[in-house]
């Protein structure tokens, strides 16, 4: 059986990565829209009706402008920010549990998380979930991303050969502490408080490293390697999340941020002492960042196995 999809702007970095996940299946019929009627909103909607499924690759006031105009029963994936807190929605981090899941399958509005917000996601769900911490912990996150998570523009900056030599740096951004992606962070973990985020943009394309860390007197579990292991068991059964042993070190002792670049799999390390506990969550942020995320959720959508077409 071959399933027709339909991804609206498939020019950006999101939508040409989840075009070449499908464009290498046998099941998927890719559903094109003629190069001149890319922006024509009729044409646009037409192909949403052919469609099993569409992706969103758009802007967010783009977003919510043909999905307003879309039938409820055509069944949506949207990969922008527009749409990831409505209760109306289905968030689309498939292993927060099995009623997640089948909120997933049995929705036709599906809103893929934000990059840094999956890799908080990832770590404080669980936390607050399994009751480790509190829905009032004062939560820190520090996430360090390739520049292709800034889109089109940022990639042809970094990639220019007049970019300034501060691009060769990590560069902190966000510092008004009002980035967009913390509504959802905030919503989907239950907090009571927002996080304090400290987003980096560094010099290599793709991948990404989220961190939290903890003060463990704060916890209701204070015992790190028992933290890892609740971890552990929470993912279990989820062929796309790792969580690794207690302390487990790499080759070098470094993290590195690109380590899972071009895959759509997301890695967990759990370190800490008597004091304090650091969780850091390892991903591509093109992959299970986004357009992994997003080929996932259609998996589910469409009663398939949710790792057909991914990279992991």
């Amino acid at each position: 059986m071959k399933y027709n999809i339909f991804v609206d702007g498939n020019q950006g970095t999101t939508g040409l990565r989840i075009f070449e996940r499908l464009n290498a299946r046998d099941d998927i019929n890719i559903i094109k829209i003629d190069e001149d009627k890319r922006k024509d909103t009729n044409e646009r909607l037409k192909c949403i009706k052919q469609a099993d499924i569409s992706f969103l690759c758009l802007p967010d006031a783009a977003s919510k402008e043909i999905v307003l105009l879309a039938d409820e029963n055509d069944r949506i994936i949207d990969t922008s920010t527009a749409h990831r807190t409505l209760d109306t929605w289905a968030y689309g981090f498939c292993e927060l549990g099995i009623e997640q899941r089948e909120k997933i399958k049995n929705s036709n509005r599906v809103a893929v998380p934000g990059c840094h917000a999956s890799g908080f996601v990832s770590i404080a769900y669980p936390l607050v979930k399994l009751g480790i911490a509190n829905s009032d912990y004062p939560f820190t996150c520090h996430s360090v991303t390739g520049y292709s998570g800034g889109g089109k523009n940022m990639i042809a900056a970094y990639e220019s050969d007049e970019r300034p030599s501060s691009y060769k740096a990590p560069r902190q951004y966000g510092v008004t502490l009002c980035h967009k992606h913390l509504p959802e962070m905030t919503k989907i973990c239950g907090l009571k408080n927002s996080p304090v985020f400290n987003p980096i943009v560094s010099d290599f394309y793709s991948g990404m490293v989220v961190s939290v860390p903890l003060h463990n007197n704060l916890l209701n579990v204070k015992n790190p390697e028992e933290i890892a292991k609740m971890l552990k068991d929470f993912y279990k059964g989820n062929p796309l999340i790792t969580v690794h042993d207690f302390n487990t070190m790499t080759e070098d002792g470094f993290i590195s941020g690109n380590e899972l670049s071009g895959k759509d799999n997301l890695e967990i390390f759990v370190y800490g002492h008597e004091n304090q506990t650091l969780i850091i969550s390892r991903f591509d942020n093109l992959g299970k960042g986004a357009s992994g995320a997003a080929v996932q959720c259609m998996n589910v959508m469409l009663g398939l196995d949710e790792t057909k077409g991914l990279v992991y």
